[in-house]
This record gives structure tokens, sequence and C-alpha cells, in this order.
């Protein structure tokens, strides 16, 4: 099953426990920013970013004592969109995201080719398809076992560093 709109929606707002994600690509193509990382990247000032509906849902969620987090695994230099995407993050941390970085620029990759996906409650995987390029192409439902995907969250927290660890030079490159 593809999902999208209220189906998509729904999954983070009536989450139980935890929504998880893995992101694994340098780039996320995302209409709703294009005019700003174009900004960003021309080196135009950007307007500060403070809050968001997710950074509220977040932050009411984690008081409710629900988890949201991800890893994004990253290689040195950063692209242009992950120093675009950390704007983002930074705020996302103080909203309560638990966001880490899972440097692999001078080590192996310890997922190489798990896809992007997000996980909700430990019970339901959304698989994140997208164009080389990193254009969605859409969001599938996972129809199996979903073991080895709370197995590649195991890896992925255990071979992260938290975000402002990262961002504070405290990487392993």
């Amino acid at each position: 099953m593809f999902l999208d709109g209220d189906e998509w929606s729904r999954r983070f707002a009536e989450i139980e426990q935890e929504a998880w994600r893995l992101e694994t690509l340098p780039q996320y193509l995302v209409p709703q920013e294009a005019e700003e990382f174009a900004a960003f990247r021309e080196g135009r000032p950007l307007p500060p970013y403070t809050a968001s509906a997710y950074t509220e849902r977040v932050s009411r969620q984690r008081a409710e004592g629900k988890y949201h987090g991800r890893v994004h695994i990253v290689t040195q230099p950063l692209s242009d969109y992950l120093r675009f995407e950390f704007r983002y993050y930074a705020v996302h941390v103080r909203a309560g995201d638990d966001i880490r970085i899972l440097d692999v620029t001078n080590r192996p990759n310890p997922l190489e080719g798990v896809p992007d996906f997000w996980m909700f409650d430990r019970r339901e995987v959304v698989l994140m398809h997208y164009e080389d390029d990193g254009r969605q192409i859409n969001r599938e439902v996972f129809e199996g076992d979903v073991s080895p995907f709370i197995e590649y969250q195991r890896i992925a927290v255990a071979e992260s560093v938290p975000f402002e660890e990262y961002v504070n030079g405290g990487h392993r490159a």
C-alpha cells in the first residue's frame, strides 16, 4: 500500500510510543524547500527557523512520553543540502527529536544497502522511495517481518553520535 495525505499524517499523529527514521541520502529535494534551499546555495540570508507543525507535534508528543528519533548517514564533505538541513535539525533537537549522525567517511557503512524508512511503534515500517537525485517517488507500507528494521535501528543508534556532538566536532570520521 502506498501512503499519502491523511493516511501518511495519521501515522505520526497516532504513535503510541515511537516514530523513528533512517535517512541515507545526501540530498532530499522537497518542493516546499526549493526556494529556501536555492537562497541558501546562493548565500542569500534566510529567515530564522524557529518552529513548525512538525516541531510542535514532536514537543507535544515528547511531553506525553513518546519518542521521536532519526539517524542520518553522511559522508564528508557534507552536501549543500545537508548543510542546509542541519539548520532545521538544530531546532528539531530543541523540540525533542533525537537526531543522530552516522558519519561513514573513513569507515565501512554498517547499513550499506538499507533503504530509507520510517518505523512506527516498532510494528509498522514505511519504505521511503527516492530517485537518485533525492526526489521522492512514494512511500510504501512494508508487508513483512519488521525485525530486520528493528536491528537496523539498533545498529544505526549504536554507530552514530548525537547531532549536537557531531556539529560541535565530536564526530567519528
